[in-house]
């Protein structure tokens, strides 16, 4: 396999050292160099490219608008195609049409707005001063709401927005959605309420880093993460970082005062990792690797994280090991007493710390303020005020402080509006799933014996191995049906009311 990456100047590139390392992470056989060509010569690079001198390249500066013209002669023959090439095209020409309708000095400007915000935000959700934030809020969104109609014109701007994260999704489909979740969350949050209160007061005893750490190990085995494919290490937000289907990253944060802390995030960036190295190997190097959605990679890391690893029997199957990390902080715990400390719900103000039941409310509060804000009913300087309005309305519970509320995302200072609906959406995929999978294989065993190898090679058949080949709702619909929220409240109902007795 011979690559390479062409431009001028091109020299300069490191995409020799990464390619290279990540060839040999595949355990792929090939070269990858730097060739220097302009306009001028790229006809004559892709002569010599076509007669099989290069297996295939990227493309930097200047020739980013000199390939294009490439791309609109497959364009018109992509009918032509197989179903991986045809993709691949249609997925190209989204993507270049989406950068090429933003005029080139809009494009620039909001770059450097981003840029700005982020480090403002921070300062900002730091110093508790949402009005240092304000005025670059209201500049993103107007930003976006212009961005929005280059998108798609046809479309309402939030909508345009949405089918970013999630295509297909819009308001209406949206709005349907929520009002199921909140019919059946904010009644049930109000029942157990009335309840007394879980002890969880136990998962928040000292536990050792080193100790955490080991456990960590502990899990990824569980979850039947192969080590030389994926690495863990540690950061303040946990995420997840691919480089292709056998390489893949994933972080967690060690909490000494709350054990369940990085045990769920391990469990749910290990989510998120099943799928990208479960992604098929005639994908990658390709824009079609890599998961086809947000909504879609949600589902998978919240299944792990959720119906998987806060289940009963996920809980009573790893509680002797859990106990053998932590002798003194769990010796004295029963599994069951573990279980509902780990499954305690309770409004909190802080989404990333919330927990299953009330996770969605949180989700709700930013859809509604977003879309009021890139719909223009809602300005900038108001968000404080909706944001307490909504989290008193949907939680019961009052907003201290903006750093707790309104500035506790970065999402907004980097634009990412239409982002945080794929998170509800992700929960509700898994649970549908998770009751079609019940009709395919005993799930409940599989969970109760700690061998989650029939779980994933299920999701890896109706899910991961696509990447971007289908679109998200073929490939929601593959594993789902006919989505339908309701799987995922008869499933918020089912366990909830058994464990508060309801």
């Amino acid at each position: 396999m011979r690559l390479c990456v062409i431009g001028d100047p091109v020299g300069h590139s490191l995409s020799p050292l990464l390619h290279r390392r990540m060839l040999d992470r595949a355990g792929l056989t090939g070269s990858y160099e730097t060739v220097t060509v302009t306009p001028d010569t790229l006809p004559e690079f892709l002569a010599a490219a076509r007669a099989g001198a290069w297996d295939g390249c990227n493309v930097t500066m200047p020739l980013k608008q000199a390939i294009l013209p490439l791309l609109d002669e497959l364009d018109r023959q992509k009918d032509e195609l197989d179903l991986l090439h045809r993709r691949e095209v249609e997925e190209l020409r989204r993507r270049c049409d989406q950068l090429t309708r933003i005029p080139a000095e809009e494009y620039i400007a909001y770059s450097e707005l981003v840029n700005k915000a982020g480090d403002v935000w921070h300062k900002a959700k730091e110093k508790d001063d949402f009005a240092m934030f304000c005025p670059l809020l209201q500049e993103l969104v107007e930003y976006n709401r212009k961005f929005a109609a280059y998108y798609d014109s046809t479309r309402a701007p939030y909508d345009a927005l949405l089918n970013e994260y999630e295509r297909g999704v819009d308001t209406k489909m949206l709005d349907e959605f929520f009002a199921t979740l909140r019919q059946t969350i904010v009644p049930l949050l109000q029942k157990i309420a009335r309840k007394p209160q879980i002890d969880d007061s136990f998962l928040h005893n000292y536990y050792p880093v080193d100790k955490q750490k080991a456990f960590a190990d502990d899990l990824m085995q569980v979850m039947g993460l192969d080590r030389g494919h994926c690495g863990l290490g540690e950061t303040e937000h946990p995420f997840t970082l691919e480089f292709n289907n056998k390489d893949v990253r994933i972080t967690t944060n060690y909490d000494t005062r709350n054990v369940a802390s990085s045990m769920y995030s391990v469990l749910h960036e290990g989510g998120h990792a099943l799928y990208e190295l479960g992604i098929r190997d005639d994908l990658q190097y390709t824009c079609l690797a890599g998961g086809v959605s947000m909504g879609v990679h949600e589902s998978q890391s919240r299944f792990y994280e959720n119906l998987v690893g806060r289940s009963r029997g996920f809980i009573e199957a790893i509680y002797p090991t859990v106990q053998q990390f932590f002798p003194e902080q769990l010796g004295g715990v029963s599994a069951e007493q573990f279980y509902r400390a780990v499954n305690k719900a309770q409004p909190s103000l802080v989404r990333t710390e919330s927990d299953e039941l009330t996770y969605c409310l949180h989700v709700m509060v930013r859809y509604e303020i977003e879309k009021q804000l890139i719909g223009g009913t809602l300005e900038a300087k108001d968000v404080p005020a909706e944001w307490a309005k909504l989290y008193k309305e949907y939680l019961g519970i009052d907003v201290p402080n903006d750093r707790d509320g309104c500035l506790q995302d970065s999402h907004w200072s980097s634009g990412a509006f239409g982002y945080f609906p794929s998170y509800a959406l992700g929960n509700a995929y898994g649970a549908q799933m998770l009751h079609n999978m019940e009709q395919d294989v005993d799930v409940e065993d599989s969970i109760a014996k700690g061998e989650l190898a029939p779980i994933t090679a299920w999701l890896h058949e109706k899910v991961h191995q696509y990447g971007g080949l289908y679109v998200p709702a073929d490939v929601v619909r593959n594993a789902c049906g006919t989505f339908d929220p309701h799987y995922y409240t008869d499933y918020l109902t089912r366990k909830f009311s058994e464990l508060y007795g309801l």
